[in-house]
């Protein structure tokens, strides 16, 4: 795609990749984004990269789904200890500086991130008390997790979360040593809509098949 840009006459590309891509990594949707940003390096288009770690606003899947589980559950269970820690941004913010980066010039690479890093069990912690849910945050084994999800999953016709995406967010690679490129704070944002974040499970698949079709469908 990068080389038919180029032959096309494209002079700049907005690239949206992740935090701490590596072509090391086991993680194939990690090294995935850093074989990704090298062929874009290489292409010889101008680029900017950047690299989100969570986003949060309209039609979100993680916030909100966590937010829908503590609605309807009497405990929420953490992989492992909830300590790794995330940095979630606000999509419009995101979209913003894609908007800016494209009119410059230079050659950048962005951690993407908003001004907040919670834990991943601090994080729980502020969705429950948004939505007036205060449920008891217990550890839990990571293939323990990974099976509640997935049984989660089958009742929706949608994949809750991936084995990756477990060990992503446990090996810390959802946080990094940046200022931050957001400025909406999650906490923000969660009191403004606490009244409907979760009502609703946000499945995945759906939109894939459909993207005019909205998340929140199911109960």
């Amino acid at each position: 795609m990068f080389k038919s840009a180029k032959e096309a006459g494209v002079k700049r590309i907005v690239h949206v990749s992740i935090t701490n891509p590596s072509e090391e990594s086991h993680l194939e949707y990690f090294r995935g984004k850093a074989i990704l940003e090298k062929a874009l390096r290489k292409s010889g288009i101008s680029y900017s990269i950047l690299r989100p770690a969570i986003l949060f606003g309209k039609e979100d899947i993680l916030i909100n789904n966590i937010a829908w589980i503590l609605r309807r559950f009497p405990v929420f269970g953490v992989f492992g200890n909830g300590n790794y820690q995330i940095q979630p941004i606000y999509v419009d913010d995101l979209a913003q500086l894609a908007v800016e980066q494209g009119e410059n010039e230079d050659n950048t690479i962005i951690n993407a991130i908003g001004p907040e890093t919670f834990t991943y069990k601090t994080l729980v912690e502020e969705i429950g008390k948004a939505i007036g849910k205060h449920r008891p945050i217990v550890p839990v084994s990571p293939t323990i997790a990974y099976i509640i999800g997935k049984i989660i999953g089958i009742v929706h016709n949608d994949v809750l979360v991936t084995r990756e995406e477990i060990d992503g967010l446990m090996a810390g690679l959802l946080c990094v040593d940046s200022p931050p490129a957001g400025k909406t704070k999650l906490t923000v944002w969660l009191r403004e809509h606490a009244g409907s974040i979760g009502k609703y499970y946000a499945s995945e698949l759906d939109r894939r098949r459909n993207r005019l079709h909205e998340y929140a469908t199911s109960r």
